[in-house]
């Protein structure tokens, strides 16, 4: 019995397998007829879909809209030819404001940073031994004054006295020479005199020209030290700097190739330098080349230059670095566009061109220079021709554009924004 059961057990099993291996053979064999099918259906589609749109001209696909873009027109004006390099402001003059005696500070007559002139008095050394000396020059002069006069007095009795044989010829000879040497003396008195002035002007110290007082070093009690006395070691021996800056001066590097242009701009008169910040981004003021000199730098195959600005406004400071343009003459009537306009592409530079159609093309140029976001154009370009000069990105040659209004910086989209994949 149990293995009647058993048998009996197996046989769902084996029908049960035989039911479900149908179905899989059903659809082995309409898998090829389903895909059949579906590519009589596409085909189809597709056949009706063109006649209906070659029956209906007027559902077709539309063109595609004119691209937004910016842009300006070629034109003529007077474009600079430059020289660039990277200079350091430096004072026109520096002075360090040290004693010549060694006295006390009684008082500071300046304040740190301040704009002093020519003769301004700085600071007060101690004057009394000085004054002493002077005090004293001027009483030795008095006294051997007055010892000439007396000599004098007694020539003018002995003179007469010898002519009658009354006094010796010697005794006249030798009141002469007394007054010769009392004449030397007030002479010596005098020179003393000079020199106590001198001592005594000493404890003044003054500003030596027009400028600006740095942070002093030294206050008043301080013991400043003679210039030519160390002092004690660690001890300042210097009141303040004091450094010209109306005029300043900038000296600056060019290559040395540069040189010839630069000696012709000279020959034709002044030659004009610009100065910006570092950054190359602000003007801050401009000069006239002053010199060159006299030898290039073998190592870096530079030339140093020197220019002088007015500095009006103060703009330019000593220790600032700046980038430097130095005129070497302008090109009249040039042919400019806007610098965006370029483009940079495996042929080298060239720009879209908007035809009267609005449909651009490609254009190969030549830049000459660049300046303030403006290019000098060689050749390629006619005066009056529209270049476009943003949204490029989205152009190629014979594409149509609508020109954007150029005072709406959300007329035409950022090309950097593109470049970086945001934009369609």
């Amino acid at each position: 019995m149990s293995n009647t059961a058993s048998q009996a057990d197996t046989l769902p099993t084996a029908a049960s397998s035989v039911a479900s291996d149908k179905p899989t053979a059903n659809r082995a064999r309409r898998s090829p007829l389903l895909v059949a099918l579906l590519m009589i259906a596409l085909v189809s589609a597709g056949y009706l879909g063109w006649r209906h749109l070659r029956h209906n001209p007027s559902i077709a696909l539309e063109p595609p809209a004119p691209v937004p873009v910016i842009a300006a027109t070629v034109q003529r004006s007077d474009f600079p030819i430059v020289l660039t390099g990277i200079g350091n402001v430096t004072a026109l003059n520096t002075a360090t404001v040290r004693s010549m005696v060694t006295e006390q500070i009684v008082g500071i007559d300046f304040k740190d940073g301040q704009l002093v002139k020519k003769g301004e008095l700085l600071a007060q050394l101690d004057p009394s031994t000085y004054a002493a000396q002077l005090d004293q020059a001027e009483a030795n002069l008095a006294r051997d004054q007055a010892h000439l006069e007396n000599g004098q007095i007694n020539l003018g009795r002995y003179v007469p006295l010898a002519k009658q044989g009354f006094a010796p010829q010697q005794q006249v000879a030798t009141q002469q020479a007394m007054i010769v040497q009392e004449q030397a003396t007030l002479k010596a008195d005098q020179a003393a005199i000079e020199f106590a002035k001198t001592e005594l002007s000493y404890t003044k110290l003054v500003a030596p020209f027009d400028g600006v007082a740095g942070i002093r070093l030294l206050d008043v009690g301080n013991i400043i030290h003679a210039s030519t006395s160390r002092g004690f070691p660690g001890e300042p021996n210097a009141l303040v700097v004091v450094n010209q800056v109306q005029p300043i001066s900038v000296m600056f590097t060019l290559a040395a190739a540069d040189i010839p242009d630069v000696q012709d701009a000279l020959a034709r008169g002044s030659v004009k330098v610009v100065a910006l910040s570092a950054d190359g981004k602000t003007e801050l003021a401009t000069g006239a080349l002053a010199a060159i000199d006299n030898q290039a730098n073998t190592t870096s195959d530079t030339i140093n230059l020197k220019a002088i600005f007015p500095n009006g406004h103060r703009r330019l400071w000593p220790g600032m670095f700046v980038n430097v343009r130095l005129v070497t003459k302008v090109q009249d009537n040039g042919l400019t566009v806007p610098l965006d306009a370029v483009q940079q592409g495996p042929q080298g530079q060239f720009v879209f061109v908007v035809g009267p159609d609005h449909k651009v093309s490609m254009q190969p140029v030549s830049v000459r220079e660049t300046l303030n976001g403006e290019a000098l154009i060689n050749k390629g370009l006619n005066a009056g021709e529209t270049v476009v000069v943003r949204g490029q990105y989205r152009l190629t040659p014979g594409s149509v554009v609508a020109l954007a209004n150029p005072n709406d910086p959300a007329a035409v989209p950022n090309p950097t924004t593109a470049s970086a994949g945001l934009l369609p």
